[in-house]
């Protein structure tokens, strides 16, 4: 069940009314001048503010990129569009570190096939052994890949 969203994309989310207010308050507050748009290091401040960090160049240049290249930087509603993505992105990383924790129950920060067969049979009993190898198998792929990508 939710192995077959674990691969997925997040969930849409939609911010609360008071998120989204307070969205728009870091906005204005860090268009300093009162321009209608954030430059790189307006948007920069902005991420401090909301995420505890700023971003990389990578991640600025990014930001940068994708907006409209007819503004001079980055408009309210762009602005709350990439705030939402980031969010959605936060959040989904935070569900996935929960699974992963629920999972590894001696605190090593890796599963061994033991347990998944452990946590499986707890969540979906009737499951077949060899779907739980062949799930395992796939994760191993994907982290070996995803290791190689990095070197």
């Amino acid at each position: 069940m939710f192995f077959s969203q674990a691969g997925a994309r997040p969930r849409t989310w939609e911010p609360t009314p008071s998120e989204r207010k307070k969205w728009v308050e870091v906005f204005k507050a860090c268009d300093e001048d009162n321009k209608g748009y954030l430059s790189r290091e307006d948007f920069k401040v902005a991420v401090v503010t909301l995420f505890g960090y700023k971003p990389s160049k990578i991640e600025a240049n990014s930001v940068m990129s994708s907006i409209n290249p007819n503004t001079s930087g980055i408009l309210l509603g762009e602005f709350l569009n990439i705030v939402r993505k980031k969010k959605e992105a936060q959040l989904y990383r935070n569900e996935i570190r929960h699974i992963f924790t629920a999972f590894d129950r001696h605190y090593r920060g890796y599963l061994t096939l033991e347990d998944f067969q452990k946590a499986f049979k707890q969540v979906a009993p009737k499951l077949p052994e060899r779907i739980i190898l062949e799930v395992f198998r796939q994760s191993r792929a994907n982290l070996m890949a995803t290791q190689s990508r990095r070197t």
